[in-house]
């Protein structure tokens, strides 16, 4: 029998997190190894228990030490951790953060339970969960390049260019400023990335850039 995947719940809700620690705990294939009100107690516990949590439930805002934050140092210091979002947030700005951290799904805290279940085993097994946040068309554009690296899809240096600031918290009308061009012309980067990539959003777009190395978190 398969080994149980281990889980941390990091999330400032006291409530919330000994009820997700319950719903879990039913669930044969799950074990709640750790449960931190922080990403700072989070650490400590990590530390002082030498746990190694194959996925991390994790919330954005958090006193002392946040999602952000925390995201990060997984990537540093845990990297076989798989981080999974749990947020009440599904503002587009605040999901492209947590992926430039690190983060490898996303999912409203108001999922139902067996979507949770699903997401964590996708996570453990995939390395990625889909979601209505991360369509399954943004997954395979990123797996066609793994499967076939002799056949990158083509990319003029303005759009790599683009593509890259489409990581940072710049507004469409400052990445026009910063690359110097109109607000028209980076509506045709964008289409036209929207097109060859085969996204329909910024979130998209972000997903493929560090997946490809034209944007390295950190």
């Amino acid at each position: 029998m398969l080994q149980p995947v281990s889980i941390a719940i990091v999330d400032d809700h006291a409530m919330l997190r000994k009820g997700l620690s319950n719903i879990l705990g039913e669930e044969d294939d799950f074990s709640v190894v750790l449960e931190a009100d922080n990403g700072r107690q989070f650490i400590e516990a990590i530390a002082h228990k030498n746990l190694q949590p194959e996925v991390v439930l994790l919330d954005v805002h958090m006193p002392e030490m946040d999602g952000y934050e925390t995201a990060l140092w997984i990537e540093q210091h845990l990297p076989l951790a798989k981080v999974l979002v749990l947020s009440m947030n599904d503002d587009e700005e605040m999901v492209i953060k947590m992926l430039r951290c690190g983060a490898k799904g996303y999912i409203l805290k108001d999922a139902d339970p067996p979507e949770l279940f699903r997401a964590i085993r996708d996570i453990s097994a995939d390395g990625y969960h889909l979601s209505k946040l991360v369509t399954g068309k943004l997954l395979f554009t990123m797996n066609r390049s793994k499967d076939e690296p002799g056949n990158p899809i083509k990319l003029s240096a303005r759009e790599k260019e683009f593509l890259g600031l489409c990581c940072s918290d710049l507004t469409y009308k400052e990445i026009a400023d910063r690359m110097f061009v109109s607000a028209r012309t980076i509506d045709g980067y964008r289409d036209s990335l929207f097109e060859k990539l085969e996204q329909k959003s910024r979130v998209g777009l972000v997903l493929y850039a560090i997946r490809h190395n034209y944007f390295r978190v950190r």
